[in-house]
């Protein structure tokens, strides 16, 4: 299985509607490593950090190995 990159998880991130407003318009997003505690314990590579342009929301979306969405908050 081929690990997803930091460039692909942006674009997976970036596919998920808001939580709060359904909408896809991102003002803001950052991609970084998740701390080594996280990818054993929720099996979670990448962090990804979005604000909606709409709504304003702050997202919190974890991203498996696979490429697989974790959790969205």
């Amino acid at each position: 299985m081929k690990r997803v990159t930091e460039e692909r998880a942006e674009r997976i991130a970036k596919a998920h509607a808001c939580v709060n407003c359904g909408e896809y318009s991102f003002t803001r997003v950052s991609v970084t490593s998740a701390p080594e505690e996280r990818v054993e314990s929720e099996g979670v590579v990448w962090l990804v950090e979005m604000h909606c342009g709409v709504c304003g929301a702050e997202l919190e979306i974890g991203i498996a190995l696979d490429g697989k969405i974790v959790y969205a908050s």
